[in-house]
């Protein structure tokens, strides 16, 4: 029986019961004493209580006047109670966004376009890229965002130190995608080893990123609106219009340097994805957003070039002849170019203060169908925008009506970020050298772990009373009793089994708040943390019959004689293959057929990361220790061909997989195999490997190249 077959009997019994109470002890009073008062007494009445107060006739009408009372309280309860519900229900439905003018004439014009459109279309050609989309301009009607994006221009993500545009959030998620997938690409497999630690380039990422891919996790994105889409504006004269004012902008207010620093983060995102889209920006400026020590940070982010002055950045952005010279002076972004052409949309952000009227004509110069600047400060060649701490803009001419929001964010959350956008390339890893001690944040399975056998073990027979309770986090995690699943609602509560199955030495609150909701403090979220656990445990003990997850010295862990995890059978399997000095093939066969899947297939929790790329590791060097000890190349290359299917992106399998056809007298196979490694490579926004013909100790020798 379901949840909700449950819930509603209860709802129904508590609603008969206060009807009941609402209308039992009127009708009561009303047919056993009647009406409280039958009117106004007259003097003799009073005389006649005052003479003798305490009579059977008095001592009634109090008694009635009583009752009527606490029915009286009952009832303006339960008044207050319905009225608090309808308010509540009204103020949800005055949040459901409706379609504002804009919208409707964008569905109808959508509607139009599908009716009635002619056969022969008319091919246009693709408008430039815009640049990232954090803001309309809320003094020109004509320079607004696409009318997809005006749908939801509210909604966004809320970090520490800032808030996020929903589409800004879910580039940020792309590219934590692609940090992880680079450290992937360039991971060279060891000699089976020890487990309990972790490499030096499986660090995790800035907290932020994290909090800002539990929150996509938790608030998956609403459904695009197919007409809107359809619809964008026609009369954009300039590849910036729709962001920011063709004129240039000016950003003042309290929330001004947070509405920088988001959009110093938004326009390097976006030039990942679109590389016409660069930034210029003043080391003055640089210093005012981020502080004087985030200079190191911002030359190692692609696409950002760091001026010297505002002179220096009107000289960088104006085309010269031949287009290139030697590096960039100041900064780093697109080593190689020493300006910006046509070609490319450039943001610049200046601190007004220390520009003076030469350096705004200069500015103001500047090809506005190229060039969009931003000034930290008032604009007096263009518009000026007052930005609230929270991210809105301020009309001037409309003093009391919020424009909309920009991307804000404070020192920190934006150096997280930027953090993620530098992706600097992992260092190379020495087979000989020893795993680097886990971070605290990344903490992987302790090398103490229960004993847990390596073959599956019978099912008890009907007439015993043991039962199997089984946790498989390898795959899609499932809870099995007698190989039956059992369903866990909240998707919390499975991501707490998930943690505490790969920390078997448990957590405590703090500790499990931090990864299953990070971002907000911890305080806030203990709460839910103890109901998430709390029907976790009473769901686990109704179908199991004994309690799963102790908790100690508040510390919650799994009880290893009641649970069997295929991770930690994983994990004994890893660490009899690091120390097996005999049979050593059938302890690395082993560590391969105790692996059916990656950790938490499909999860995009963030504390996984680490722990999933470890484990995966762990396979890719039994694979590639089996293929070095196969007694011919056939074997060897199905044993690599295997490897590649755990990690699609991996240079060195693809490597040697192609060194190996190359030997069998394949060559033609072998260059079908690197034309499709890098197909796959450029296919997820990845640099292909120039060198991958190479062997595969020559590849593996240096990082691959940023893009």
């Amino acid at each position: 029986m379901g949840v909700g077959e449950v819930r509603w009997p209860r709802q129904l019994m508590s609603l008969l019961i206060v009807l009941a109470l609402l209308a039992g002890p009127p009708m009561l009073l009303l047919r056993l004493v009647g009406p409280p008062i039958s009117g106004w007494p007259t003097v003799q009445q009073l005389r006649a209580w005052v003479q003798h107060p305490l009579t059977e006739q008095t001592l009634t009408v109090a008694l009635t006047i009583a009752a009527w009372l606490v029915w009286l309280i009952l009832a303006y309860t339960v008044t207050i109670r319905v009225l608090a519900r309808l308010r509540a229900t009204v103020s949800w439905l005055g949040r459901v966004p409706l379609p504002t003018p804009l919208q409707a004439t964008a569905s109808g014009m959508a509607g139009a376009a599908v009716f009635g459109v002619s056969a022969n279309a008319i091919t246009a050609p693709a408008p430039h890229p815009p640049l990232p989309a954090t803001a309309a301009n809320p003094d020109d009607p004509s320079h607004t965002r696409d009318v997809a994006g005006s749908a939801f221009r509210d909604a966004g993500i809320v970090v520490p130190g800032g808030w996020l545009p929903r589409d800004v959030a879910e580039q940020v998620t792309a590219a934590t995608a692609l940090v992880w997938l680079r450290r992937r690409r360039a991971y060279r497999p060891h000699p089976p080893r020890q487990p309990g630690g972790v490499d030096q380039d499986l660090t995790p990422l800035p907290a932020t990123a994290a909090a800002v891919q539990a929150a996509l996790a938790e608030h998956p994105s609403p459904p695009a609106d197919t007409n809107a889409t359809l619809v964008r504006p026609t009369h954009a004269p300039t590849p910036a219009s729709g962001v920011l004012p063709a004129s240039g902008v000016g950003l003042t207010g309290p929330g001004a340097l947070a509405a920088g620093r988001g959009l110093l983060v938004t326009t390097l995102l976006a030039g990942q994805h679109q590389p016409t889209v660069s930034l210029v920006i003043t080391r003055t400026a640089l210093t005012s957003l981020l502080g004087p020590a985030a200079e190191s940070l911002a030359r190692r982010l692609p696409g950002l070039t760091i001026a010297d002055d505002v002179d220096h950045a009107v000289r960088l952005l104006q085309p010269r002849s031949g287009g290139q010279g030697g590096s960039t002076h100041g900064g780093s972004g697109r080593p190689g170019h020493e300006t910006t052409t046509d070609s490319q949309l450039a943001l610049v952000l200046i601190v007004d203060e220390k520009a003076g009227a030469a350096d705004h004509r200069g500015v103001a110069g500047l090809d506005a169908g190229t060039h969009t600047v931003v000034v930290l400060g008032p604009w007096p060649a263009g518009q000026t925008w007052q930005v609230d701490q929270a991210g809105r803009i301020r009309d001037s001419r409309r003093p009391g009506q919020a424009g909309q929001r920009l991307c804000v964010l404070d020192p920190v959350a934006a150096s997280d970020l930027l953090t993620v956008i530098a992706h600097s390339d992992p260092p190379a890893i020495n087979p000989a050298s020893p795993a680097s001690p886990p971070a605290p944040a990344a903490a992987t399975l302790a090398q103490r772990l229960p004993r847990q056998p390596t073959r599956r073990e019978p099912r008890p027979t009907p007439g015993d009373d043991t039962r199997r309770l089984e946790l498989r986090v390898l795959g899609e995690p499932t809870l099995l009793i007698d190989g039956q699943p059992l369903t866990v609602r909240r998707t919390a509560a499975t991501q707490i089994l998930a943690f505490l199955a790969t920390h078997p030495d448990g957590a405590d609150t703090r500790h499990l708040i931090h990864a299953i909701w990070p971002g907000p403090p911890p305080h806030t979220l203990t709460g839910r943390l103890y109901t998430t656990l709390s029907e976790l445990r009473s769901t686990i003990r109704a179908g199991y019959g004994r309690n799963v997850i102790d908790h100690t010295d508040d510390r919650y862990r799994l009880n290893p004689a009641h649970v069997h995890v295929d991770v930690w059978r994983l994990h004994t399997a890893i660490q009899h293959a690091a120390t097996a000095v005999t049979d050593t093939t059938t302890a690395w066969q082993a560590v391969i057929d105790a692996y059916p899947d990656e950790l938490a297939t499909g999860r995009t929790w963030p504390w996984l990361d680490p722990i999933r790329e470890t484990l995966r590791r762990h396979v890719i060097d039994a694979y590639v220790a089996l293929a070095d000890a196969a007694p011919d190349s056939q074997s060897t290359l199905a044993l690599l061909q295997a490897a590649i299917r755990i990690d699609p992106y991996n240079a060195d399998l693809h490597a040697r997989a192609a060194n190996t056809l190359t030997a069998l007298g394949d060559p033609a196979a072998a260059h079908q195999l690197r034309e499709a490694y890098r197909r796959r490579l450029t296919g997820a926004d990845l640099h292909p490997e120039d060198n991958l013909s190479a062997t595969a100790v020559g590849v593996s020798e240096t990082a691959p190249a940023s893009r």
